[in-house]
Order: C-alpha cells, then sequence, then structure tokens
C-alpha cells in the first residue's frame, strides 16, 4: 500500500447507471489503493466492491454530506471523487467537511449548472453568446416571438445532451419547449432546474472536447478531441471523438487558453475538467465546463503511457501521489458512441464479430442488454455502445470506426 493510501481511504461517488465504476476500481486495485464506493443503492455493487460500500443521499447534499463524514469517523478518508456529474458537488461539499483537497462547492455548483455557467462567464472576456433564463410556468407564445433564432433550447443540469434542442422558428420552440418539460417531469430535478431552462444563441463551428486536470489552479491538457460529425441539431448526440486534433497549433493553443480562463473564472483549481467548445472564425466558444472527467466509457480511448489510464492520473491527483503523465507520442485513438438507431426494444445485434475484425479496432462494448428499451435523444441519456479504436492518424481511426459501425445491424421493436 502506498504511503498516501495508508493516511486514508478513496471514497468513490458513483451512481448506479454510471458506466464508471469498473475502470476507477480497475485503476485503484492497479495503484494498491483501499477504496471504498458510495452510492445511492450500495447493494448493486456490491459485486465490484467486496463489501466495502455505504448507502449516500446523492439528492440531498447536506444529508449526504453528513453521511460521508459519519463514515469518515469509522473509516478516514483520504480523497473523495465524484465519479460522474450528480456527485461532483456532493463530493467537494463533503470533502471541504472533512477537511480534504476539493473545489470550492459554488463553483462546482456553478460549473453543473448552465445558467450560473454563462452568467459567471458573462464578464469574462471570452466569447460568449447570447443567453436567457426562462420559466417554465410562463405562456411560450410571448416567448417564443422575442427568440434571435436560431436559438437552443437547455435543461440547467442534465447531461448527455438530454433534453437540448436547437429551435429555428416560434413553432418550433414551443414544441421543443413543450418537449423538454416533460424530460424534466420525469427526471428527479429540483427547485430552479426543475422549473426554469437556459435559452442561448446557436454557436456554428466544429465541436471540440477537451480533456484536462487542474493541479493548484494550473491546467494540464491531457486531450484535445475533435468531433468530426457536424453537431447542427436539431438534437446533438454524439458520437465520434478523436485524438490527437486535426486543429492547428494556434487554434489548439487557443482553445485551451479559453478553457484555462473559463475553470480560474468559475474558480475551480483542482482535480479532473471536461470542457466542450465550437471552433468558428470569431474564435472558441465554450459550451460547458465540468468538474469532473469525460462520461461514458470514453476514457478507454487514453492512455498515458507508464502513467496508465484516465481513470489511474485522477486517482493520483486526489491521493497527492506524483501524477506520472505521459502525453508524448501516443498512437492516434479515438471512440465511437454508437447512436440509437430509433426507439423500440432491442432484440437482436448482428456484425459484432465482423466489426471487431476491422483493423485498428480494439474493442466493440454494448451497454444495452437485449430486451431493454432504446430511447434516443433528446428523451434518452445512455448510449448503445462503444468502438475504440487506434491508428497511425486520426484519420485511420475515423475511417476504422466508421467502417465498424457500418459492420453492425439492429433489430429494433417498436413499443
Amino acid at each position: 500500500m502506498t504511503a498516501a493510501a495508508a493516511r486514508g481511504r478513496l471514497l468513490l461517488l458513483v451512481p448506479t447507471t454510471s458506466y464508471r465504476i469498473g475502470d476507477f476500481l480497475a485503476a485503484a486495485e492497479r495503484l494498491k489503493v483501499d477504496v471504498a464506493v458510495g452510492s445511492d443503492q450500495p447493494g448493486v455493487l456490491e459485486v465490484f466492491s467486496r463489501g466495502r460500500t455505504v448507502a449516500l443521499d446523492f439528492k440531498a447534499v447536506d444529508r449526504g454530506v453528513k453521511q460521508i463524514v459519519s463514515y469518515n469517523s469509522d473509516y478516514p478518508l483520504a480523497a473523495i471523487i465524484g465519479i460522474d456529474q450528480e456527485t461532483t458537488v456532493l463530493a467537494a461539499t463533503a470533502s471541504a467537511a472533512i477537511g480534504l483537497r476539493h473545489n470550492a462547492p459554488a463553483s462546482v455548483e456553478a460549473a453543473q449548472n448552465k445558467h450560473r455557467f454563462r452568467s459567471r462567464l458573462a464578464n469574462s472576456g471570452l466569447p460568449a453568446p447570447w443567453f436567457t433564463l426562462l420559466s417554465l410556468a410562463d405562456n411560450p407564445a410571448p416567448q417564443a416571438a422575442l427568440m434571435p433564432y436560431p436559438v437552443v433550447l437547455k435543461p440547467l443540469a442534465l447531461s448527455a445532451s438530454r433534453g437540448v434542442i436547437r429551435a429555428d422558428n416560434p413553432d418550433q420552440f414551443i414544441a421543443a419547449r413543450k418537449r423538454i418539460q416533460a424530460i424534466l417531469a420525469k427526471t428527479d430535478s429540483q427547485g430552479e432546474a426543475a422549473s426554469h431552462i437556459l435559452i442561448e444563441d446557436y454557436i456554428p463551428g466544429r465541436e471540440v472536447a477537451l480533456e484536462g486536470l487542474l493541479v493548484n489552479g494550473r491546467l494540464r491538457v491531457l486531450a484535445l478531441f475533435d468531433k468530426p460529425d457536424p453537431l447542427q441539431g436539431p438534437y446533438f448526440e454524439e458520437t465520434i471523438y478523436i485524438t490527437p486534433s486535426r486543429l492547428p497549433a494556434p487554434v489548439q493553443a487557443d482553445i485551451a487558453t479559453t478553457v484555462g480562463t473559463a475553470v480560474a473564472t468559475l474558480g475551480l483549481h483542482d482535480g479532473p475538467i471536461h470542457a466542450e467548445l465550437r471552433i468558428n472564425d470569431h474564435g472558441a466558444w465554450l459550451i460547458e465546463v465540468a468538474a469532473r472527467s469525460i462520461g461514458g466509457l470514453c476514457s478507454r480511448a487514453l492512455q498515458f503511457g507508464a502513467g496508465g489510464g484516465l481513470e489511474d492520473l485522477i486517482i493520483r491527483h486526489a491521493l497527492g501521489l506524483p501524477a506520472g503523465i505521459d502525453t508524448g507520442e501516443q498512437p492516434a485513438s479515438g471512440v465511437m458512441m454508437i447512436p440509437i438507431p430509433g426507439a423500440g426494444v432491442l432484440r437482436t445485434i448482428d456484425g459484432l464479430e465482423a466489426a471487431r475484425a476491422v483493423p485498428g479496432i480494439g474493442e466493440v462494448t454494448i451497454a444495452i442488454p437485449l430486451g431493454d428499451t432504446l430511447v434516443p435523444v433528446p428523451e434518452g441519456n445512455r448510449y448503445l455502445g462503444f468502438i475504440f479504436a487506434t491508428g497511425a492518424t486520426p484519420r485511420d481511426v475515423e475511417s476504422a470506426l466508421r467502417d465498424a459501425h457500418g459492420k453492425l445491424k439492429f433489430e429494433i421493436e417498436a413499443n
């Protein structure tokens, strides 16, 4: 056991819907870290954690913090990591209560709430769209008449493009608003996040994602992903991520500077960062910054030499261990989040072996079991699966991902 781990246990806060628990636990095992899992349904994760689970309230932060403080009195903690969006505020607040390294909870909350995020950055000097906060209780017709189309309607706190819809005219605006209201009614959203939505200008351009690590306020860029598929709406289902980016070096430097300015403005200074941006002739425009790492299984597209995978770096940082980051010469790599082709019950999948046999493909993982119901965006927030590839160049990776995806055939029975 490492000296840092000997001082206390690592607590991972993991929703039972998370894709990522297995990868974090595997990284903890590689690092010989004493680890426990905090979950809203710990029994579901018992198979992963060998009895080291603790039941936590993820919705009521004050109660969740008390539960973690109580756990810490019996099992002293060295660090707390919120793996997914819904656990980052709890992780920061509990870390503050115990005296562990943490971001300010208000900063994490501002990054998580799309309206607070826009408001915090409004005077940062960064390129920013027009935006406004609208109440779902108000009459939508007057709202629709005043919009500077095209606009994008967004729930304040949902992730994975859930409920994000572009509208080009008043009729589309009213329909999108009604659809988002129905989506929110089926979630656990509370307060402002359940009763309001953000409206902002549609930002044209190429989209990228930056994966980074903040160390004492300094941003270390771990990877910059291109998203070669156009994300123009009306919905914004993500598909392919490829690194290294093919953007010119000055543009990549501008992206890193933009994200660095944004996290400093938000008050974030430690831990993983995932940022989404649009790039056009007017510069780099932030779509969002999250105080967490990339979602789904996408982190498997990243390796850092002897430093291991992304989860290894995050755990090392949280425990104050040497990072061992190696972002030197690596093969080009990428991931495709397999799009859900339609709503209904998933009956069969053909072509898996052919997809896995495509040169450059390292893994094809189906995340939704046969017999489950598929729900496309904007209502859905699950990926059908993930395809991973490596290659000599980003173009080779993109070609392999598209070729493998083309070999997959899905039988979906309509509800």
